[in-house]
Formats: C-alpha cells, sequence, structure tokens
C-alpha cells in the first residue's frame, strides 16, 4: 500500500526539501502550499531525485478552514490513507514587544500556532483510524529560548511545543506518533523575509537593541549549515517506528538549551546580553 506524506509550506526552505527527501523515500507527497504558481523550485528539485513523479501540489493555507478541508478530502477519496503529515508553514515576525501591533501577534499565532492544531485535528480521525500515522511539528529552538527581537515568533514556537506535548499523550494509545523538530539558524528564506518585515521606527527607543538583534541574525544566517539537514531527520523520523519526542539540531542548537537548562538565568541572560553585544 502506497504511504502518503502530506506537507504544508513546500514552496520554499525545509518543507520543499522535506517534500523532495520522502519523495525520494518513496512516499506520495502532497505538496501544500498558499500560491500554486511557486510551485517551480520544487518540482525542479524533485525532478533532479528523480522523484517528480510522487510529487503533487495542491493549493492550502493553514489559516482557511475551507481549503484544509478540501484537501484532505480529496487525498482521501484518491489514496484513503495519510501517513505522514509535516506542519511546516509558518513565518518569523521581528521586532519588540511595545512596537507590534495586536494584529501582527494575532497572523503570528494565526498561521504558526492555529495552522498547526487545525491541521492536525483534520488528520487525526484518519490516523486514529488506521491506528498508525507520524505528525510532525517544525518547532524551533525559539520554542524553547526566547530571544529580545522576536518575542512573536518564540511565542508561537513556545505554543507549538506545548500542544505537541499534550498530543502525544493522546494519540500514543491510537499507534499516532508526535515529534517536534526543533532547528537552530539555518539558510532558509524565513530569516530573510522575517528580518525585511521588522517592525519599528526611526525614532524606536529600541533602535540600537534592535540593531543589535539584526546584526546578531544576519551573523548567524550567513553561518547557517544546509536545510538538507532538517529534511534528512523528517525522512528519518518518518520512516522510524518509535521517535522520540524532541530533535534540536542546527549550529549551536544543543548547546544553546543544555546552557538555558543548567545554568542559573542571570548567567544564561548575561551570555545572551553579550551576544547581541
Amino acid at each position: 500500500m502506497e504511504r502518503v506524506a502530506l506537507i504544508t509550506g513546500t514552496s520554499s526552505g525545509f518543507g520543499l526539501l522535506t517534500a523532495v527527501e520522502l519523495a525520494r523515500l518513496g512516499y506520495r507527497v502532497i505538496a501544500t502550499m498558499r500560491h500554486t504558481g511557486d510551485q517551480g523550485a520544487l518540482l525542479d528539485a524533485a525532478g533532479r531525485a528523480g522523484a517528480a513523479p510522487l510529487v503533487e501540489v495542491m493549493r492550502l493555507d493553514v489559516t482557511d478552514a475551507e481549503t484544509i478541508e478540501r484537501v484532505v478530502s480529496e487525498v482521501m477519496s484518491r489514496y484513503g490513507r495519510v501517513d505522514v503529515l509535516v506542519n511546516n508553514a509558518g513565518f518569523a515576525l521581528g521586532g519588540f514587544v511595545e512596537e507590534l501591533t495586536m494584529e501582527d501577534w494575532r497572523l503570528q499565532m494565526e498561521t504558526n500556532f492555529f495552522g498547526v492544531v487545525a491541521m492536525t485535528r483534520a488528520v487525526l480521525p484518519i490516523m486514529r483510524g488506521q491506528r498508525s500515522g507520524t505528525i510532525v511539528n517544525i518547532g524551533s529552538v525559539s520554542g524553547r529560548v526566547g530571544f529580545p527581537g522576536y518575542a512573536p515568533y518564540a511565542a508561537s514556537k513556545f505554543a507549538v511545543e506545548g500542544f505537541s506535548e499534550s498530543l502525544r499523550h493522546e494519540m500514543s494509545p491510537f499507534g499516532v506518533r508526535i515529534v517536534l523538530v526543533e532547528p537552530g539558524a539555518y539558510k532558509t528564506p524565513i530569516w530573510n523575509k522575517g528580518l525585511a518585515n521588522i517592525r519599528t521606527s526611526p525614532d524606536s527607543p529600541y533602535g540600537r537593541k534592535l540593531q543589535a538583534v539584526l546584526k546578531y541574525s544576519e551573523r548567524a544566517a550567513a553561518a547557517a549549515p544546509d536545510p538538507r539537514q532538517v529534511a534528512g531527520l523528517v525522512g528519518r523520523i518518518a520512516v522510524s517506528r518509535s521517535p522520540r519526542l524532541r530533535y534540536a539540531l542546527g549550529k549551536g542548537a544543543r548547546l544553546t538549551l543544555w546552557g538555558k537548562a543548567l545554568l542559573p538565568w542571570k548567567w544564561f541572560e548575561g551570555v545572551i546580553r553579550q551576544a547581541l553585544r
């Protein structure tokens, strides 16, 4: 029986690479994106990997309940199952809390958190009925450690962490595995887009701190590793019988998490402050 993977946010970055990786592993990949006109890069990459026949592109917006229902219904009518869901769609919104509007906060949470919840709820009855399935939520090291200037992004990813922990308890009796992948900085468009959409003003009282955050982010992005590491990890999780809950990866990600876990908070706070000087 053909294994089916449903992935959100596949026009670029982790989503694109994960779609190619799962197709290469033999999955029928339903690669979703908000604008199907952006599918060129994905199909080119799948073609180079010899996996293009296994990739189907469908339009889906994780903030639109109707498109979620339509895509899941179509997948079920064609293939009768969903074996893997990768919740990858998201974006990074930057700025200091005082300078962000409530609309900014709602938009960030609507995509990065409520989109994950909506997609997950759509496939849970399917996987529960199959008594099998894997849901991979693409989180972030920012879901474990909050950094200045990215509070909305951190809040959305912290929410995904708590949601995933609770859901793992709920679904384990039904053979459904819930997994968090927590990348650090990687060479993907999310940070370029996030840096381009920083919310601030010319007379901001946070100007110097914001510039320090931007410089740090730019340095991290320039030295970031190949995002294919993340796609390869998702592929290994998909075929694993008993994946663990969390997988942190990327330059400095594990060290940061260990630092937060082991150091007194004042010391850890000082390390972050020093990094931003």
